[in-house]
């Protein structure tokens, strides 16, 4: 499984549609609405690269309303709950 973070910049008039449309793509699992230097971070999490490339290139730039898009591909993930399983099991 591929996690990829995409920041969106969006028409500022469209955000919550902008939003919308992108949580309703295949392969989006979530969309927040931030604040800063970006509209919104969108959460996609596919099988591979060739499908980040489709969700984002092909489907997430082209939603109206957006702008711009920076993607970043997680490598690792690190959790609170990951963190507390593993040391209620004595791990280190």
């Amino acid at each position: 499984m591929i996690t990829a973070i995409v920041f969106v910049k969006a028409d500022v008039a469209r955000i919550p549609e902008v939003a919308e449309e992108i949580a309703a793509l295949d392969g989006v699992s979530e969309v927040y609405s931030v604040t800063g230097q970006i509209d919104l971070i969108a959460l996609v999490r596919v099988k591979d690269h060739d499908e980040v490339a489709s969700t984002v290139a092909d489907r997430l730039n082209k939603v109206p309303g957006v702008t711009s898009t920076e993607t970043h591909i997680a490598f690792r993930t690190y959790s609170r709950h990951d963190l507390e399983a593993a040391f209620s099991l004595g791990l280190e």
